[in-house]
């Protein structure tokens, strides 16, 4: 078997031209555009191309962005006083500090202070109770992309097991949760699990988020399985995935190439965020 490729940024494209349309629909209501608040701290080179990358994914649908570029000598206190000043800004739906951050600041307590509803990310702790609980919240961007790349696929989500490769909070958790919410079985595994290969082959639905370079061989993969490569590991200058590509796709019957598969996707997400927020903020 030759997996079929799941191609991201064609699914991010399809996703964008919805978007463009909700996007002026907005405009249109309200007179003023969707706001994005984007805020970066330091000069982390892979941060400038995320940024950058968001920037541009909001012109191409009409979403406004606003950037905020901080020096990594700045305080705990002066990220938390921008942030409340968005918080506040009428013109701004949505609301990213951009990750990692410098040593020195406390990701958690800046990630707090965003208001629930202007969560871009879904990171906040409101939203991630949301997610738990089966509540209308923001999710997460990443988590949110992988169930449209699995849709986008024709296969039926429900009764299939899907595991999880990693328990972080940004990806592994909310990603088995979501996968619970469309009635999978869901199994989760990490750094402590025994016999890994021996789950991994019976996964339906493999998602690969361990954040470690091709960890997920050809014989850790059920034949004609749904795999989706979550990793982004930079070695010699070339960008790899968690999964080895040549050998999982010859037993899956589709998977998601690095670059191209889970990242336009993540992206785009965000921007859907945006916008749903900034119509939920008007109806409220």
């Amino acid at each position: 078997m030759s997996a079929e490729i799941i191609d991201g940024k064609a699914l991010s494209a399809s996703i964008k031209e919805d978007l463009k349309g909700r996007a002026a629909e907005f405009e249109g209501a309200y007179g003023r555009k969707v706001g994005l608040a984007v805020i970066k701290v330091g000069d982390n080179p892979a941060s400038e191309i995320y940024v950058r990358n968001k920037i541009r994914s909001c012109e191409e649908v009409g979403v406004k962005s606003f950037s905020y570029n901080l020096p990594s000598e700045a305080t705990e206190d002066e990220l938390i006083e921008l942030i409340d000043a968005l918080n506040e800004d009428a013109n701004v739906d949505g609301i990213l500090v951009q990750l990692p951050l410098p040593a020195g600041l406390n990701e958690k307590k800046i990630l707090a202070r965003i208001s629930p509803e202007k969560d871009a990310d879904g990171f906040h702790a409101v939203n991630a109770g949301g997610l738990l609980l089966g509540l209308p919240c923001t999710k997460p961007c990443t988590p949110a992309g992988i169930i449209e790349l699995i849709r986008s696929t024709g296969t039926k989500i429900a009764g299939k097991h899907a595991v999880v490769i990693g328990r972080s909070n940004i990806v592994g958790k909310p990603v088995a949760v979501l996968l619970l919410g469309e009635n999978a079985t869901v199994t989760i595994c990490h750094s402590k699990t025994v016999d890994l290969p021996s789950i991994t082959r019976q996964a339906d639905i493999l998602v690969a988020a361990v954040g470690i370079k091709e960890f997920v061989r050809g014989d850790m993969v059920k034949e004609g399985a749904v795999v989706i490569d979550v990793g982004m590991n930079r070695c010699d200058g070339k960008l790899y995935g968690d999964v080895n590509f040549p050998e999982a796709s010859a037993k899956a019957s589709y998977i998601t190439p690095v670059p191209g598969g889970v990242g336009p996707m993540t992206v785009t997400m965000l921007i859907r965020n945006t916008v749903e927020a900034a119509f939920r903020c008007k109806k409220s």
